[in-house]
């Protein structure tokens, strides 16, 4: 296998109806990749699968790093260098925003409370929210919780990012605040593996952008050439109605 993300044979059903048939993907280290794709394509359950949050069949592989995405300690590994960033932004409502991104380090890494509290204030200021620490999720608006949840991820220090399209759930006024951070971030380095809708991301951010469709890649390339010149008939279909919306 080659990559620092690679993906084989990857295939996932729920019951009869095949939702992922049979993806390879190899995503390099450092390189920003967005997903795109009609709803149901099959989008978020691949990157699901890559931290195991969703199973997938038997013969299909997965490695981050060399691991492999099993079961146990593998497993548990591949976890502590894949962060992820839902829709929904799964902050604890009883801990502050510093304690929310200061519970993985401690529990996870055994990092010393004072280390966990000093690394959350400089991850809160670097997605712009410092002030916020000692609040509640409950009193911040959407675009802050979900730059929370973005600080929470960093805080394992990891290797790949995954988004799976964060800025759905958001008021519009909230996404370009979301966005920016996550432009910020893709300048760092770090391996990022985004399913979004926001086609002006992709063009302006994304290495490569991926065109899923009924569980299939059906075509990638760099973002020029997906978004304003693709080959296949779907991929020209589905960005027609999304651009012209």
């Amino acid at each position: 296998m080659t990559g620092f993300v690679s993906i084989r044979n990857l295939r996932k059903s729920y019951g009869s109806f095949e939702v992922l048939r049979g993806i390879n993907l190899d995503v390099a280290k450092g390189e920003v990749v967005c997903v795109i794709g009609p709803s149901g394509s099959g989008k978020s359950t691949l990157i699901r699968c890559i931290n195991r949050l969703e199973g997938f069949s038997p013969e299909s592989e997965i490695l981050v790093d060399g691991i492999p995405v099993a079961t146990g300690r593998a497993l548990a590994r591949v976890r502590a260098e894949v962060g992820m960033v839902f829709q929904s932004f799964n902050l604890f409502p009883h801990l502050t925003v510093r304690e929310n991104v200061m519970l993985a380090p401690r529990r996870v890494r055994g990092t010393s409370r004072a280390d966990a509290a000093r690394r959350a204030d400089q991850l809160l200021a670097r997605v712009g929210i410092a002030n916020q620490a000692d609040k509640y999720p409950e009193h911040l608006s959407g675009g802050q919780q979900q730059r929370v949840a973005i600080a929470r991820a960093l805080a394992m220090d990891p290797q790949v990012m995954l988004f799976d399209e964060p800025t759905s759930a958001l008021d519009p006024e909230m996404v370009g605040e979301v966005l920016d951070v996550m432009r910020d971030l893709a300048r760092t380095g770090v391996t990022m593996i985004v399913v979004t809708h926001e086609m002006g991301f992709a063009s302006q951010v994304a290495d490569r952008v991926i065109f899923m469709d009924a569980g299939q890649i059906v075509e990638q390339g760099p973002p020029a050439q997906i978004l304003s010149n693709p080959v296949e008939p779907r991929t020209r279909n589905f960005l027609g109605a999304v651009l012209n919306h």
